[in-house]
């Protein structure tokens, strides 16, 4: 049996006003090393004022950051992931406070958090995860820098840990949101945002449709994580920025809203929570 088309719309053709924000994206990757400079062209044609790129290594961060140089449309999270936490130092969190206090572009530490999804051998452990996760986020308050959070398979111990160093309420991403009623009424509960990806779209996501209306417009953010998690009608294929034209009308469906409305409101949290109006 043949695989069902799908007609890959060009997102240009469905472009918004000017005011988008991609809350998180990865177009440092080599994914995009062949045509960077067009990527960030066409969502800029799509409606995107600003991108969130978010870097995963303090050490290399300064050389990793010179490609966006001439792109001051895009600012910058910095941290360590759970998956790279085994190798979290001292030297590490110095490297990460020295970036954040003096690189004005950094407007978030993460992702961080922790990630139980990993079975093969050589990754960071639970145990190795915890202790980075808890540096990270200290350093952010003691910087008073929001947060963005990674979790995967892991949702308790992230809450708990969240709770105990006293970050409710604290100006805080829970970065690709796809869950259930049940996680979001928690995330609601301690008044943080969600970044919603293009999984959204996805058919057999029904659960993170059904839970988006609990969160308040007014923490709602939209995201690509590119180059991975592209919305219909390009799953499959390599996420970019541009591709948030499609995530915001199925939110806005599941929200009963207009996308243009939607857009600019998720645009407005996201310089908010970033603080982008003081860069």
């Amino acid at each position: 049996m043949s695989k069902k088309h799908i007609e890959r719309i060009d997102p240009e053709t469905v472009a918004l006003a000017p005011v988008g924000i991609d809350s998180h994206a990865h177009v440092d990757s080599s994914a995009f090393d062949e045509d960077r400079e067009e990527v960030l062209a066409r969502a800029r044609r799509c409606g995107l004022a600003r991108i969130a790129n978010v870097f995963l290594n303090p050490l290399t961060f300064p050389e990793d950051a010179r490609i966006f140089d001439d792109h001051p449309e895009v600012f910058f999270l910095l941290g360590v992931h759970p998956d790279d936490a085994a190798g979290f130092t001292d030297e590490t969190l110095s490297c990460l406070r020295r970036h954040v206090t003096e690189n004005k572009r950094i407007r978030a530490i993460g992702e961080i958090g922790l990630d139980f999804s990993r079975t093969e051998p050589g990754g960071a452990s639970p145990d190795q995860q915890t202790g980075p996760f808890i540096a990270q986020l200290r350093l952010a308050r003691e910087l008073g820098m929001p947060v963005a959070i990674h979790c995967r398979n892991a949702e308790e111990m992230t809450l708990d840990i969240l709770e105990k160093e006293g970050f409710s309420g604290y100006p805080l991403v829970w970065h690709c949101f796809g869950a259930d009623r049940a996680l979001a009424e928690r995330l609601v509960a301690h008044d943080w945002y969600v970044s919603i990806p293009g999984t959204i779209t996805f058919k057999n996501n029904p659960q993170a449709r059904e839970a988006l209306p609990l969160f308040a417009l007014n923490r709602l953010m939209i995201e690509t994580d590119c180059p991975y998690l592209s919305p219909m009608p390009w799953r499959g294929t390599r996420c970019e920025p541009a591709y948030t034209v499609f995530t915001i009308r199925t939110m806005a469906e599941c929200l009963g809203t207009d996308a243009e409305t939607l857009w600019q409101q998720c645009g407005q949290n996201a310089r908010t929570l970033y603080r982008l109006e003081e860069q």
